[in-house]
């Protein structure tokens, strides 16, 4: 980000800045299990290992994340397109069942269609209406299997993320307020503002929008002369 705003700096300056500030990792958080693979419906072979993922909307990752409010604990749902790294839909909900999932599915089903969906074997991902929904558009189910979160590291890196980069730098007043500041940070920074260094050092929307141009573009040059 600074590069892209015109400083000269590499990682080893920034490093040292930081640790003349005094700044340095938090550790990691007790977790809370958020995936229950106890169940009795199917489960999906993972397709996404070996994919080669060359265009939008190929292969799309899920997973749940939870947020300790001073009360209580919400759970957010989200939905990531992996080869633009866009976050397709997602949803905050009090209640870590089916309908959280579902929401973010069908949010991110209002644009884009998938050819592959990814996840964990939770039961919010194999339930008959999570699995119906994505059938009946026509996509192909994938999952990752079980106690192995490296294969779903996608989108455990987007939870990463999320939880570095707002959830622990922010208090929030209640779960209104949360999904309130969630939605700008998912909708708006991260969208929009947030460079990725795998999408060489631009965000999301901008990665495909210049993916879509070139394919114009190209489209545009192999039609023959008149």
């Amino acid at each position: 980000m600074l590069k892209r705003e015109g400083f000269r700096v590499n990682h080893k300056r920034v490093g040292r800045l930081m640790r003349e500030l005094g700044l340095c990792a938090r550790p990691p958080a007790r977790k809370r299990r958020t995936t229950d693979s106890g169940h009795a419906f199917a489960r999906w072979p993972n397709l996404a290992v070996g994919l080669d993922i060359v265009r939008p909307d190929q292969l799309w990752v899920s997973d749940i994340t939870y947020i300790h409010l001073r009360t209580e604990f919400v759970y957010l749902a989200f939905v990531m397109d992996v080869f633009t790294r866009a976050i397709r839909g997602w949803h905050l909900s009090r209640n870590l069942d089916g309908n959280l999932t579902l929401t973010a599915l069908q949010r991110a089903l209002k644009g884009h269609t998938p050819e592959i969906h990814h996840s964990d074997q939770g039961v919010q991902y194999a339930n008959d209406g999570y699995v119906g929904l994505l059938r009946s558009v026509g996509c192909r189910i994938s999952m990752a299997t079980v106690g192995e979160p490296t294969e779903n590291g996608y989108a455990e890196r987007l939870v990463r993320t999320i939880k570095e980069e707002h959830i622990a730098l922010t208090e929030y007043e209640g779960y209104a307020d949360a999904y309130r500041q969630l939605g700008r940070f998912l909708d708006d920074i991260y969208q929009h503002k947030r460079i990725h260094s795998a999408l060489g050092y631009v965000t999301p929307i901008e990665f495909e929008r210049q993916w879509h141009k070139e394919q114009e573009e190209s489209a545009a040059s192999a039609k023959p002369r008149p």
